[in-house]
C-alpha cells in the first residue's frame, strides 16, 4: 500500500537528499513539497539534479492538505521547526531533522540553542532517532527527532563501548571532520569556496559545539553516571561526509570485539577488519557507516575511526530509515543505494 509523504523544508540540502532517496522507495509517494521562501517554484528550478523526477511544485507548509498525508519530514532550522510542528495535525506522523526535539530536558535545549522551547509538551513525546539503538520506540512513535550528524557518528563509535564497559569513561577524545554541507545551504561567508577550500579549520573548540548536548544526554544515560567527552569538530574542504576519530583507554581487541558484536546484524553499520580504517569516499551518497579499530602504540589504548555521509546516514537517510519503521515498511526500503565512488 502506497504511503503519502510530505517534506517541509524541501529547498535545503537535507530536503533534496530526502527526495533523492524516496524516489527509489517502493511504497512512498511524495504528495507535497513545502519551502515558504521558494513557494510557487518547481523543484527542477531549485535543484536541477532532480529534474528527471515528476515532483509537485513547492508550496508553503500551510497550503498542504495534511488529511492526505501519512508522514511528514520536517527539514527546517531549529526554532522554526518546533513552531511549525506544533501546528501540524495530530494524525500525521513526523520525522524532524532539526535539533528541536533531540534533547529531553528543555533547560538543556535552551542552554545549547539559546532560546526557550516553545513546544515543551511535544518534546516529551519525541523519540530520539538513532535508529539502531531506539528501533522499538521508533516503531510506535508519532514524532521522531533525528540526531545531529556529528552526534550520530560519535555515537556509532562510542555507545557500544560504553555499554560493554570496555573503555575508561573519563578518557574519551573525539576529533571529527565534516564537509561543508553540514552547515546547511544558507549563505555564510566562511563557506564560500575561496574561504573553505584548500584548508581545514577547527571550530567550536573547548566544548561549545551544540551536539555535545546529545553526547552528554546519551552517554550519561547509558553509563548511569555523568560522562563528558572531549570533542573538537573541524570543517573539511569537501562537500559531504564525516570522518570521526576517537581515542579511548581500553584494550584494542576488546574494543573491536564490542563493536563487532553490537553491529553484527545491522544492515547499515559495517565494522572493518581489525587494523583497517574507513574513508568518507567509501560511503559517499549512501546510508552506510564504516568503522575501523587500530591498536595504539601506547599499550591499553585504541583508536576508533568512523565514516559516514552527513546528508544521508547522518540526516536524511536516517530519517527515511525511521520513517520506514514508523509506517511498517522494511527498514532498508529506499536505502540500499551503493556509495558513489570515486
Amino acid at each position: 500500500m502506497t504511503k503519502s509523504i510530505a517534506i517541509i523544508g524541501a529547498s535545503g540540502y537535507t530536503g533534496a537528499e530526502l527526495i533523492r532517496l524516496i524516489s527509489t522507495h517502493p511504497s512512498f509517494e511524495i504528495k507535497a513539497l513545502a519551502a515558504n521562501s521558494k513557494a510557487g517554484m518547481s523543484m527542477a528550478s531549485v535543484f536541477p539534479h532532480l529534474r528527471h523526477l515528476d515532483l509537485p511544485d513547492l508550496v508553503t507548509w500551510e497550503q498542504i492538505d495534511y488529511d492526505q498525508i501519512d508522514l511528514c519530514f520536517c527539514a527546517l532550522p531549529h526554532k522554526t521547526s518546533q513552531e511549525v510542528i506544533s501546528k501540524l495535525p495530530k494524525t500525521v506522523k513526523i520525522v524532524d531533522l532539526s535539533a528541536d526535539f533531540r534533547l529531553r530536558d528543555p533547560a538543556e535545549y535552551e542552554k545549547w540553542y539559546g532560546n526557550a522551547h516553545s513546544a515543551v509538551e511535544m518534546q516529551g513525546e519525541a523519540v530520539y532517532g538513532l535508529t539502531e539503538f531506539y528501533r522499538d520506540e521508533i516503531k510506535d512513535a508519532r514524532l521522531v527527532a533525528g540526531t545531529g550528524c556529528n552526534a550520530a557518528t560519535g555515537q556509532y563509535i562510542l555507545r557500544p563501548l560504553i555499554e560493554a564497559g570496555v573503555i575508561d569513561l573519563d578518557e574519551i577524545i573525539l576529533d571529527l571532520q565534516c564537509g561543508v554541507s553540514g552547515a546547511g545551504r544558507s549563505l555564510k561567508e566562511n563557506l564560500l569556496h575561496a574561504e573553505a577550500s584548500e584548508g581545514s579549520i577547527a571550530y567550536a573548540v573547548g566544548g561549545t559545539h551544540r551536539h555535545l548536548g546529545e553526547f552528554d544526554q546519551e552517554f550519561s544515560a547509558l553509563a548511569g553516571r555523568e560522562v563528558k567527552i572531549q570533542f573538537t569538530p573541524h570543517l573539511g574542504p569537501f562537500n559531504r561526509g564525516i570522518l570521526a576519530t576517537s581515542y579511548v583507554k581500553g584494550e584494542a581487541q576488546a574494543v573491536y570485539d564490542a563493536l563487532v558484536a553490537a553491529y553484527a546484524d545491522e544492515p547499515f553499520v559495517e565494522v572493518l577488519p581489525f587494523g583497517a580504517t574507513p574513508g568518507t569516499q567509501h560511503v559517499r551518497g549512501s546510508n552506510f557507516c564504516h568503522i575501523g579499530v587500530v591498536g595504539d602504540r601506547i599499550s591499553g589504548r585504541a583508536i576508533v575511526v568512523a565514516a559516514l555521509d552527513n546528508l544521508t546516514k547522518g540526516s536524511s537517510g536516517q530519517a527515511l530509515q525511521n520513517a520506514n519503521l514508523m509506517l511498517g515498511e522494511e527498514e532498508t526500503a529506499g536505502l540500499m543505494l551503493a556509495p558513489c565512488f570515486p
